[in-house]
């Protein structure tokens, strides 16, 4: 759950144990390329939704036009957004984050990630965190949650923890 605290700039990211284990598991298997999904807070818990990556179909299809590759970029299918939001909706969830991985790289919220969550200038999910995990090697380093501030126009790390359930 995302908890306000006392001034509005001062958030906290918390995700269950269960999502926290499934996204970094989702990381280590989809290594060497980035993973990328979503987490729905529905009825108390997180659910985390994959979503497949199809960078390396965009990278096929315009190699001069989209250099990256899955093992740098990622690009979540649409569609299949698109679908897994109108479900959550409809049985009461909301979207909690967006999540991918950096493999062989640290866990930061780089310009081309604030592009993708920014096509407009500010995020088109003003709530919601977006989580980056590092991974080298198989073997996840640091998982970090960035979040919107209005003050200063740009994501900035917030805490993230662990709940215990």
């Amino acid at each position: 759950m995302q908890t306000i605290k006392s001034r509005r700039t001062e958030l906290e990211v918390t995700l269950s144990h269960n999502a926290w284990n499934e996204i970094e598991l989702h990381a280590i298997e989809s290594f060497p390329e980035e993973c990328c999904g979503v987490i729905i807070s529905r009825a108390g818990s997180d659910v985390v939704e994959r979503c497949r990556n199809i960078q390396n179909l965009i990278h096929a299809e315009d190699p001069s036009g989209n250099p990256r590759d899955a093992t740098i970029a990622y690009a979540m299918d649409p569609q299949e957004l698109t679908t897994i939001l109108n479900a959550a909706e409809a049985s009461g969830g909301k979207l909690k984050a967006f999540y991918h991985s950096h493999p062989n790289h640290e866990a930061y919220f780089s310009e081309e990630d604030k592009a993708g969550a920014t096509p407009f200038g500010e995020p088109t999910y003003l709530e919601a965190a977006q989580i980056v995990i590092s991974i080298f090697d198989r073997t996840v380093k640091r998982v970090r949650a960035y979040m919107w501030n209005p003050e200063r126009k740009d994501f900035v790390e917030v805490p993230m923890t662990k709940d215990a359930s």
